[in-house]
This record gives structure tokens, sequence and C-alpha cells, in this order.
């Protein structure tokens, strides 16, 4: 009972957003100067964050890009990197980015041009193509060992290999969307108007030091304290059902002002409209899109989901030409926050398959020399 209390101030949707210490590889930033969008908006001064582990080899051939999850940083899989871990700095070179609209990379929260509700709305395919522009401009790689990441940094990981087909050569999505079902959007949509209905919204134009932060408090409850876990995980956490208002309590007080509202509300839209089947040249063919793939695939999925349906990396799984599923913990559902970096059963497991396929992708190390 106590490991779960603890972890309740921490526990984001399925994304525990840590402090940077001063230990940790710095911040750094691309600009990009006015970044076009698919819509064909722009958004002006642009520039995107990240962090880097490990050293870019002298052929370019060892670097993992990891992609984070909607209202998740560069910190997402800190769970995964590490000596001994999956993503071991000693053999690759890790580009953890952040993603648009989470405050870091240029956001309607700290857009100078565009603030608020000026910023033009984006979608997945932006964000990726923001992240390629960054490999290749800054870096100068033109094929990544994988692309990983966990919620909607899976999501993102699945549009990497349909969007650039030939610059992976492979993929590990978590807890991921290939498209976005009609449950998830309706979830979106009720936590959107759970901010938006808190009279200090102003439709978006609130000033920094008065935020909605009733509708917050709503919205940190319902996701973090809610929608993430399963029934079944909530009862073995709880076995005294009135405890679970006290641990929605410690969520709220510890989430509630860990993001911006409008960013979180534009990375929701993003999440909403995602579907691999609209990308260029598919023509709205979600089964096409997953078809064409030709990256190693792992999907890690999260039993009894209520955010991201597993069904729906089932699907996916199902059209993907070299794939492995697996579920996280379906001897113990704890649905979306199996991908959370929460519990050492499940981190171990993660950091084991994913460190056996990037064997197989890299035949043993053979293909970084």
């Amino acid at each position: 009972m106590r490991f779960h209390t603890a972890i309740a101030s921490v526990l984001l949707i399925a994304a525990p957003v840590f402090a940077h210490g001063p230990n940790e590889p710095p911040h750094q930033s691309h600009a990009m100067g006015d970044f076009k969008l698919e819509s064909g908006e722009s958004i002006r001064d642009f520039s995107l964050s990240y962090v880097t582990h490990g050293t870019l080899n002298a052929n370019k051939s060892n670097a993992i890009l990891m992609v984070t999850a909607i209202g998740g940083n560069h910190h997402r899989i800190d769970y995964l990197i590490g000596p001994g871990r999956a993503l071991d700095p000693s053999k690759y070179f890790i580009i953890a980015t952040d993603a648009i609209g989470n405050g870091l990379t240029t956001s309607p929260s700290n857009s100078k041009t565009q603030p608020r509700m000026q910023f033009p709305k984006f979608n997945m395919r932006d964000m990726v193509n923001s992240q390629q522009r960054l490999v290749t401009e800054k870096f100068g790689i033109k094929k990544l060992v994988t692309v990983v990441g966990a919620s909607m940094g899976g999501m993102q990981a699945l549009q990497w290999a349909v969007s650039y087909p030939d610059m992976v050569d492979s993929t590990v999505p978590i807890i991921p969307l290939g498209r976005t079902p009609a449950w998830t959007t309706g979830i979106l949509e009720m936590l959107r108007q759970s901010i938006m209905t808190d009279a200090r919204w102003k439709g978006g134009n609130y000033a920094a030091n008065e935020p909605p932060e009733q509708g917050m408090r709503l919205w940190a409850g319902w996701l973090s304290g809610v929608i993430v876990r399963t029934p079944g995980y909530q009862e073995f956490a709880y076995p005294n059902a009135q405890d679970a208002i006290g641990h929605l309590k410690g969520v709220q007080d510890g989430g509630w002002k860990r993001m911006d509202a409008a960013d979180w509300i534009y990375q929701s839209w993003a999440y909403d409209q995602h579907n691999l089947g609209t990308s260029k040249g598919f023509n709205g063919d979600y089964h096409r899109a997953l078809k064409s793939i030709k990256a190693k695939t792992l999907i890690l999925a999260g039993s009894g989901d209520l955010l991201n349906p597993e069904f729906e990396a089932q699907e996916a799984a199902h059209y993907i030409a070299d794939v492995r599923y697996l579920a996280i913990n379906a001897q113990r559902p704890m649905g979306h926050v199996s991908g959370a970096g929460i519990s050492a059963p499940e981190n171990e497991m993660q950091n084991r398959e994913i460190g056996a396929f990037l064997e197989v992708v890299t035949d043993r190390g053979r293909k970084l020399q």
C-alpha cells in the first residue's frame, strides 16, 4: 500500500515527469525558423528541445530516437536508458526529444509570436517531421537503429515507420495506437471539457499567474488517477476502496500544475487526429499504411488499457509484416500505466524484451561497427 501511495504524486498520464537534475545531459535545442505544418500553417520561430545520451559513432550507425508521450518530456522512458538497460549509452547514441506542445519545444505556452490560442494546430506527423529534421540537419544521420516511445510516443514511432520507411531499421511502440478510436477521442474530449468549463479558462486566454486550477485538478484526477489504470489494479492497490479518494487527492495535488492547460489541449487535439492511413500516399487506407511498414517492429501493449485500447495494438500487429507483439502484464493487467516505468516487474520485462530485440536488429552489434 505504501508503494502505491508513494507513486501517486508522480504518476501522470503513464508518464512521470522527472525534474532535470544537475547531472543529467544538458538541454539542447535545434532552431528551424518557421516550421511548416501539414495544414499549411507554420509555427514561427520553431525550436525543438532534446537531450542526448552516449556518443554517435564515426559511421553514425548507432543512433536511437526516443519520442515522448502526451504531456511527457525527454525523461519519459528513463527506465529504459542507462548502463545495462535496453538503451545502453555505451552502445547507442540516444536522442531523447520533446514533442511539439510539451512546453519545452515551441508550444502555446512559450511562443512569443503565437501565444496560447493563437498557436496553430499540429498533428502527429508534424511532430515526426520536426524530429526527422533534427536527426538529419543537426546530426547528419541517415538511418536510425530504432524509434522508441510510449503512449503518444508509441504512436509517433509507428508514424515514423510509415512516413520515413528507409530511415528506420526498427521501431518499438509501447502502449501505442495506429489510429485513435472513438473511445479514446471521447475520453480526451471529456478531459478537455473538464478544463474548459473552469471559469478561469477564459477561452484559453488566461494569465500565467491565474491558470484554470479547478479544471486542471479534474483533468489530473481523471486522467492520472483513474483512466490510466484498471479496476483490477485499483482493487489490488486499495483493498479499502475509500483509500482511492486519498490517492486521487494526491494525484491532483501533485499533478494539476505539471503542464500548461493550453499545451495539453493542443497535444490532445493532435492525439485525436492520429491515423496512419491519412499519411501521404495512402488515401485514408489504414491497413495499407500498416502493411507498408518495412521496419522490424516490437509492440508492447498494456493489458486492459482504457486509454489506448489493446485491441488497437493487436490489430496493428496483424497487418505489420515483421512484427512481434507482447502484452506487458497479462497476469495482472495494469492498463496504460504498465508503460509508465513505475514498477520493477514491468520495467524488467520491457528492458529484457527490447534489449533482446535490438540485439537481433543490430546483428548482435555487428551493424554498429
